[in-house]
């Protein structure tokens, strides 16, 4: 607050009055000074996601924690969203792919959501934990094939965007041709990428796999998914499997970027034993990679913390301002190690695949550093820059040095001009021609 007046002074960009915006560069730049300036407003505050897209933004954490846990009082079914449906919301608004209506577990509710949330979490439950992190140790050990020789990486590019999918593409059973259309659809939704055409690659690349599975099932997620006794339909597991990989690549992507570029910026994890689980607790409670969702609307008009609804309000849960509420902040650093942080979100809809998300992190964060333990930021860390928007929260780049390490020896590797940045980009003109996950099968096999 502003020594000379008794009201809250607005960060840059910010409006005095108003609803508060959720985007742009400055809030991009130093997010947590805009929910430091919306707690002034309480426990709930007005904010737009988007231009023309307005929202209630819980930034309390006991607030949060009581909406996730009552599935009485809100709806998640983006159906009930009353400014979308009465045509106030443009259809081109860069936050509908991610908030409009999908018939997946994340936007059901009562016994529907029963069924496909079952469903997904026994699935995932089969996952074994070995296998998933020699996977992910085998894949981090291609990745950084690619680029230990130069002596330098974009972290983000060559390293944290491409691993999650991937191991994904391991874990859900892709193969060559599929995978790389997948990488290309989740990268460019999430990218802002010709997003229309990547959503229509996404859903044809899964539709494919869903068909293929039919045919030959293995021991991958999306064959036990398929076996389910909830007996899901072409259509439910073509939607449900974009919901697991999309929701999964991009918050796993920025939580591995996220913990590494902390582990880079803070001497305090140097000499300490089990680092990197530290490193990625303080992440998720600090600087999470989905910092603004959960989207509920309430059944009825009704009050939240003395705030006034309509029943289809869109009502967002801040999870990192409310990790961040100055309550909490004692009783924290009193006990670190604290996992009671809100960044896998609570309640039915909370997080189903935590564990395997934290594997994979962890995985691939001490696996980077134990094969490149020189590593060290390339510029100084005020260049950095972050992904715009309201709902994502990670470095556009992460540039790093090191020592140049020998080029290892495979039979099959990818030709040398495939390992620079751009190549990590997808091809948006020729999605199948991105070879990536092809690319990485020859080299296992080399």
């Amino acid at each position: 607050m502003d020594a000379n007046t008794s009201a809250p002074v607005p960060p840059p960009g910010c409006p005095a009055h108003g609803r508060i915006p959720l985007y742009g560069p400055d809030f991009a730049a130093d997010p947590q000074a805009y929910y430091t300036y919306l707690r002034h407003h309480g426990p709930v505050a007005p904010v737009e996601l988007a231009p023309g897209v307005d929202a209630t933004l819980v930034t309390d954490y006991a607030t949060a924690l009581h909406l996730l846990q009552d599935n009485a009082a809100f709806r998640k079914d983006a159906r009930h969203w009353r400014d979308f449906n009465e045509g106030l919301i443009a259809p081109d608004s860069p936050v509908v792919p991610l908030l409009a209506y999908r018939p997946n577990a994340m936007f059901s509710d009562g016994a529907e959501h029963l069924r496909l949330r079952q469903a997904i979490t026994d699935a995932m439950a089969r996952v074994d934990s070995r296998r998933l992190a020699g996977s992910t140790e085998q894949i981090s050990d291609y990745l950084i094939s690619q680029f230990a020789a130069r002596g330098s990486a974009d972290l983000m590019a060559d390293y944290a965007k491409q691993l999650p999918l991937f191991v994904f593409n391991e874990l859900f059973g892709c193969p060559a041709e599929v995978g790389d259309r997948v990488l290309f659809g989740i990268s460019a939704m999430f990218d802002g990428v010709n997003a229309e055409k990547a959503a229509e690659v996404l859903f044809g690349a899964v539709g494919e796999l869903v068909a293929l599975k039919r045919r030959h099932p293995g021991e991958d997620v999306t064959s036990w998914l398929m076996q389910h006794e909830a007996r899901l339909t072409d259509e439910e597991m073509v939607h449900q499997l974009a919901l697991l990989l999309g929701a999964g690549a991009d918050p796993l992507r920025n939580l591995i970027g996220n913990t590494v570029h902390r582990i880079l910026t803070h001497d305090e994890y140097a000499h300490q034993g089990g680092l990197i689980d530290e490193a990625m607790d303080d992440t998720l409670w600090e600087n999470p990679p989905v910092p603004n969702f959960a989207p509920h609307y309430p059944a009825t008009d009704m009050e939240l913390a003395g705030h006034k609804l309509r029943a289809g309000d869109l009502v967002m849960v801040s999870f990192a301002a409310a990790n961040n509420s100055p309550a909490l902040t004692a009783a924290r650093q009193s006990g670190r190690g604290n996992r009671s942080h809100l960044s896998w979100s609570a309640g039915p809809h909370g997080c189903p695949s935590k564990d395997p998300a934290r594997h994979i992190t962890v995985t691939a964060v001490e696996n980077l550093l134990n094969k490149i333990p020189d590593i060290a930021l390339a510029v100084p860390e005020h260049s950095l820059t972050w992904r715009p928007g309201p709902f994502t929260r990670g470095l556009t780049a992460l540039p790093a040095r090191f020592t140049a390490l020998p080029a290892p020896a495979r039979a099959h590797a990818p030709h040398p001009a495939t390992t620079d940045a751009a190549a990590a980009q997808p091809d948006t003109e020729h999605p199948k021609g991105a070879g990536r996950w092809s690319q990485f099968l020859k080299w296992l096999k080399g």
